[in-house]
């Protein structure tokens, strides 16, 4: 598969469908798009979901391969593509509204996915991938499958109701990179007992699950980057915001692609923090970026 490394992003694909019209989606789709925009040709870049037989899971597939992503590992299924009512408050925040039982609930496992688990550097997995026992064992069993050497990459990205506490449990264990948002910190604090301030928190959740590199990205506040002993806090970028769909994503495939190029931790974190800054600016979560930003 070349020598450049392999990336996946692994779980939902859905269309979220804003008032002025559907807008492709989904937090492993746009994350897949962001690391394929910004690494260009220096990584490859696959999507691991499920689509429907419709015309909206016909052009995610187009659209995927538009922006650069593999698409050989997209499964269809009978059912419809995914679908999110998206509604945006006055400052441009989204709340999600989810159709269930879609194609990527039941996201099988096959041959084809082990050989790409097997040859996987990186893989970025959330919650909502996970609302269904098919596609959530498909999920799990892809990243025991990768590397001990690679990325895994729990992205917490809590969506009520789809998710419970065992899922995030498992997936923590799963993982050993984690990025999270400052609402969704405190609910994992409480899950696991731990109390402090948000770098007591991160340090005390690192070492409980061997986690080499966790962000909480905090919207006009910036991120926080820890990998190791090392601790980058940073202020964010002030930007007029048409909406923040996707931010979180591209700021997590910026952060995959400053990790696997052996990036010092401030570079890393500036630069998702510069990269999730420039997707709130612009409409819809999947985009090209300029060449300052690659």
């Amino acid at each position: 598969m070349n020598n450049v490394p392999v990336i996946v992003g692994l779980g939902e694909t859905l269309w979220d469908v804003f008032p002025d019209g559907p807008r492709l989606g989904g937090a492993p789709l746009n994350f897949a798009c962001s690391t394929a925009e910004l690494a260009k040709s220096d990584a490859k870049v696959f999507i691991v979901s499920a689509v429907g037989t419709d015309e909206l899971g016909q052009r995610a597939v187009d659209a995927l391969a538009g922006h650069g992503v593999d698409t050989t590992c997209m499964q269809t299924d009978e059912r419809q593509t995914g679908q999110v009512l998206v509604e945006l408050n006055s400052a441009g925040v989204a709340s999600y509204r989810f159709a269930e039982n879609c194609a990527w609930d039941h996201l099988l496992w096959q041959k084809t996915l082990q050989k790409l688990a097997t040859n996987c550097d990186a893989v970025c997995f959330g919650t909502l991938g996970q609302r269904s026992e098919i596609s959530g064992s498909t999920i799990q069993k892809f990243v025991r499958e990768t590397p001990e050497n690679a990325l895994r990459i729990f992205d917490v990205n809590l969506r009520s109701p789809f998710y419970n506490d065992e899922v995030i449990m498992q997936s923590l264990t799963l993982a050993n990179v984690l990025k999270l948002n400052d609402d969704e910190l405190p609910a994992l604090a409480r899950l696991c007992s731990i109390e402090g301030s948000p770098i007591d928190i991160m340090r005390q959740l690192a070492r409980r699950f061997s986690l080499r590199c966790i962000a909480l990205t905090r919207g006009t506040d910036g991120a926080i980057l820890m990998r190791g002993d090392e601790v980058s806090d940073l202020h964010g970028i002030e930007v007029t915001v048409v909406d923040t769909v996707g931010a979180g994503d591209a700021f997590t495939a910026a952060i995959t692609v400053g990790l696997l190029k052996g990036q010092n931790i401030d570079q890393i974190n500036g630069n998702a923090i510069a990269v999730a800054s420039y997707v709130c600016s612009r409409p819809g979560a999947t985009m090209s970026f300029p060449a300052s930003l690659l």
